[in-house]
């Protein structure tokens, strides 16, 4: 299955708690950590709900 690898590019302070939980479930820590995901459509969704903190590098 093909990989996506996903930046935190803006913070977390000031968002919702479920957007919060959504970065958490996703393993970020950090702001411009790098994680790697397999494509799913599970991480595919979350990934679209945060997407305006992050940023997709394929």
């Amino acid at each position: 299955m093909a990989t996506v690898k996903v930046k935190l590019v803006r913070s977390a302070i000031n968002r919702s708690k479920t957007q919060k939980r959504t970065l958490e479930a996703l393993g970020f820590k950090k702001l411009h950590q790098v994680i790697e995901h397999e494509a799913t459509p599970s991480i595919l969704g979350m990934i679209a709900s945060v997407s305006h903190l992050l940023e997709v590098q394929k």
